[in-house]
């Protein structure tokens, strides 16, 4: 859909893009066709797409034989696509991306998610999908490029935070390519990237154990300009503290952002010892 097409599609639903919905729509279609062939998608193959807008990315998804589970916020939209898009591998389902429970949708974990993901749900997102037992096996986003840059980052880097810890536990991030405003209407105020997640099972947590993990990284992030040592002092004990960065062999002025997901793993299992012990690292 190139530009004139697609205002003339907003204005056959009496609507303009919402900022607040994050509804930047990619008029590329060379881009768009880049995205279809890097995924690849297998006939049958399950997809899971959040924010369709008018179907540009959906379409291709479809031609190619997947089965694609659509999550459309808005109602106008939604029923743009339910006109335009029927098709029996196409699932539209209008509800927040958020809120819906993907375990039922995808119990094995079976399935892929590929998206231009709006903005202002990204990070809530990504952590929904990091959080289910049965994960994606691949994601592919279109991403704010600084949200791209957090999530692909390497300890020791300014970008590294608790999100980046998080999504290493499951996934192997990789930054495709840089995208300009330009290629989207509205254009955007910031440049994009296309981000490849990969899923890795060198972990395979336990939803119990992740979520210890997730506790020591959000707590040590939330200061991160503090020695480690500290910070989780104050949170779980000084003693616990030093005793499991003692057993990491992690010394405790050392800061959060030097840190691997692996060595948080560590630090998690020494500070709950019980929990871990039921599934080893």
């Amino acid at each position: 859909m190139n530009k004139k097409a697609l205002i003339t599609a907003l204005d056959e639903l009496g609507m303009r893009p919402g900022r607040g919905l994050g509804q930047n729509f990619l008029l590329d279609g060379n881009l768009l066709d880049a995205i279809a062939r890097i995924n690849a998608p297998e006939p049958g193959e399950e997809i899971l797409e959040v924010g369709p807008g008018f179907g540009a990315l959906t379409g291709r998804l479809l031609a190619a034989g997947a089965r694609v589970t659509a999550i459309e916020f808005d109602r106008r939209l939604a029923g743009y696509l339910r006109r335009h898009l029927a098709c029996n591998n196409l699932r539209l389902i209008e509800a927040d991306a958020c809120k819906v429970d993907y375990s039922q949708l995808f119990p094995d974990g079976n399935f892929r998610a590929v998206a231009n993901l709006p903005y202002s749900i990204s990070s809530v997102f990504i952590a929904r999908m990091l959080e289910l037992d049965a994960p994606p096996e691949r994601m592919f986003f279109m991403l704010q490029r600084e949200m791209g840059e957090r999530l692909a980052a390497l300890p020791g880097t300014k970008a590294y935070g608790a999100l980046s810890v998080r999504v290493a536990l499951d996934y192997h991030v990789r930054i495709e390519r840089i995208v300009p405003p330009e290629v989207f209407y509205p254009p955007p105020e910031v440049e994009s990237a296309l981000v490849e997640f990969r899923r890795h099972r060198e972990f395979a947590l336990t939803r119990e154990q992740r979520a210890k993990v997730r506790g020591v990284v959000n707590s040590a992030f939330a200061q991160r300009r503090k020695q480690l040592g500290k910070v989780l002092g104050g949170v779980y004990g000084r003693e616990n503290a030093l005793r499991a960065l003692d057993e990491a062999g992690i010394a405790p002025e050392i800061r959060p952002d030097k840190l691997t997901c692996r060595d948080y793993l560590q630090v998690a299992k020494g500070l709950f010892c019980a929990i871990f012990e039921k599934k080893p690292l």
